[in-house]
């Protein structure tokens, strides 16, 4: 299990060095998941290794979530400074994500629909 973990924090890094290194505009961490992915599909032993270690992590996901809760607290007077703009940021990002969904699924069953055979 050390071993597995070690593999994926190891992933990570180079995601984080490679990103770094070469100035790309992709967050290191989703380079490593990527390199993560690859190195699964090309050993199916390391996939059958890292299964039980990511459920675990899954299991215990709402722990990673402490230090942006403590860091939320640590800003109040910021965050109520910027209560409107962050409240509007909030309500047109659902509002805009809602309806790109709904057009997207409306092009998707268009294009998917049974037509008549003529």
């Amino acid at each position: 299990m050390i071993r597995v973990f070690a593999l994926i924090l190891c992933c990570q890094l180079a995601g984080e060095a490679a990103a770094r290194s070469l100035a790309l505009p992709v967050p290191g961490p989703v380079l490593g998941m990527a390199g993560l992915f690859v190195l699964m599909l090309a050993s199916p032993r390391v996939a059958q290794a890292v299964r039980p270690v990511g459920d675990g992590i899954l299991r215990h996901l709402s722990l990673l979530f402490v230090p942006a809760g403590v860091g939320i607290v640590g800003h109040l007077r910021l965050l109520g400074e910027n209560a409107l703009a962050i409240g509007v940021a909030l309500i047109a990002s659902t509002v805009l994500a809602i309806a790109v969904g709904a057009l997207v699924f409306r092009a998707v069953a268009r294009l998917t629909e049974a037509k008549p055979d003529a």
